[in-house]
């Protein structure tokens, strides 16, 4: 597998401006996932990018999204990704739920919000990364995640 890349972000919370800013990085990356709470500021990235461009719905995104979906998985070369917002695996309390269940769904990433603090967790080969938040009242970040055949670097970026 060649080298792919993902730029991982959630909680933009009607920030579409900075969402929007990341247009070029779209542009250059294989994907760009958004983990819910402003699942609507992707839909013209969406529409610009549809075969790159996943979409959760987060607990604040009402009836949710019409692009979106509220968890599922993504395959990238060996990797298999679990994306969700976070809130239905109490993730503001633990991460043992949701690592339950990116195993249980043979993934090796998860991937959640909901918290707004950005963190990357490795444990007997689950790689679980929340991006932070992109929200306007927020030290804004999100994550930029690499993928090899046998390897998963996740950074978290400052914007």
């Amino acid at each position: 597998m060649k080298m792919q890349t993902v730029i991982v972000i959630s909680d933009s919370h009607g920030n579409k401006a900075d969402v929007d800013k990341l247009r070029s990085l779209v542009a250059e990356n294989d994907y760009i996932i958004h983990l819910g709470d402003g699942a609507n500021d992707m839909v013209d990235l969406y529409r610009e990018f549809p075969d790159k461009v996943y979409v959760c719905n987060g607990n604040c995104d009402g009836w949710g999204s019409r692009i979106a979906g509220d968890e599922w998985e993504i395959e990238v070369g060996n990797h298999k990704i679990f994306c969700c917002h976070g809130h239905k695996y109490r993730v503001k309390s633990t991460l043992e739920e949701l690592k339950r269940e990116a195993r249980a769904r043979g993934c090796d990433i998860a991937l959640y919000g909901h918290t707004h603090e950005k963190r990357i967790d490795e444990e007997e080969g689950l790689f679980v990364v929340n991006p932070g938040t992109m929200s306007k009242y927020a030290y804004k970040s999100y994550c930029y995640l690499v993928l090899t055949d046998q390897k998963v670097v996740a950074t978290l970026v400052d914007c």
